[in-house]
């Protein structure tokens, strides 16, 4: 049987899935009628993934689903915002079925996680493209951005670094680190299955100063923060926080990884000393492992430093989107 764009957007996308009474009109028109709150801001994030440059061509289609989702919930989280609605263009190389069933039974439990409606979008044929457009509700003034880090600030990370480089590395390396069968199933699980840290950026809003999704690498998401306050930072390595399957490896591999593999999704932020018992406290109901792992300083430039105190060189930046 053969389906046209718009067999395939009724069957496959206009699912009855959570209804909010925000979305007026929502797919099946030629765009979506949305109500914000008059005492709210919307937040917009847009993501693309590409097939061989965003996620290996033999992905399963539900991880491929999931994870170009969740991708943009991490924006919204990094600002402190509120998912509300999804707008999906999806790019095929062909209407295949089985491949849709799949990728959308990737996605739609992760929008229901979150009472998010699929209110719109696009689908055309050509290599395989998916975008998601992610937009959220934040109280005026409340929103977390890359500006607003002080002298002194005690920089965070949430969960651990390097796991989903570790994955990619291993994929095309043939497990070149000899890791065991349920390290890599737990490296794979966090290339594919990202968590975005929605709650816990929604909990930051007044604790702390600046924000940041590791999406690109730890040094490279980092930077912006310290390029955008025109500030430095000192970072601890032993205090970077390592997997089991990153701990296996030799220390300064583990290091490399962690600093300038992307793909983990983690939030990275800034918290003033006078704030870190709220922080503390605000965590407490969250169980969201973090760490702090260093602090900014005034001159500008990233200073790594091993457990010896001696000053670290890294092997790259982290990703570059054109190379």
């Amino acid at each position: 049987m053969s389906f046209n764009e718009f067999d395939l957007i009724q069957r496959f996308f206009n699912q009855a899935t959570h209804q909010r009474g925000d979305v007026i009109l929502g797919i099946g028109d030629d765009a979506a009628i949305l109500q914000v709150p008059f005492d709210q801001q919307l937040v917009v994030s847009t993501d693309t993934l590409v097939s061989g440059r965003h996620f290996p061509v033999n992905t399963a289609p539900a991880d491929i689903g999931y994870k170009s989702l969740a991708v943009n919930l991490s924006d919204l989280a990094a600002m402190g915002a509120e998912p509300v609605w999804v707008l999906l263009a999806l790019t095929l190389p062909n209407a295949n079925e089985a491949w849709l069933n799949e990728f959308t039974n990737g996605f739609f439990p992760l929008m229901q996680n979150f009472h998010l409606q699929l209110v719109g979008g696009d689908m055309t044929q050509g290599p395989l493209t998916i975008t998601f457009q992610a937009l959220g509700f934040v109280p005026p003034g409340k929103a977390l951005s890359r500006i607003g880090a002080k002298l002194g600030d005690r920089i965070y990370v949430t969960g651990t670094l390097g796991d989903a480089g570790l994955a990619l590395e291993s994929i095309n390396n043939k497990n070149y680190f000899g890791l065991t069968e349920s390290q890599i199933v737990s490296v794979m699980h966090r290339l594919n299955r990202p968590e975005p840290r929605v709650e816990l950026g929604l909990a930051l809003r007044d604790i702390a100063n600046c924000a940041i999704d590791v999406s690109d690498g730890l040094a490279a998401d980092l930077g912006h923060i310290l390029s955008a306050n025109q500030a430095g930072a000192i970072l601890q390595l032993e205090k970077l926080p390592l997997s089991d399957a990153l701990k296996a490896l030799p220390i300064e591999k583990a290091w490399q990884l962690a600093l300038s593999s992307g793909d983990d999704y983690e939030l990275c932020f800034t918290v003033s000393e006078s704030h870190e018992r709220a922080l503390q406290q605000c965590l407490i109901g969250q169980n969201v492992p973090y760490a702090c792992i260093g602090s900014i300083k005034k001159e500008p430039g990233l200073l790594l430093l091993d457990n010896k105190g001696s000053a670290f060189k890294m092997d790259n930046s982290g990703y570059q989107h054109f190379v």
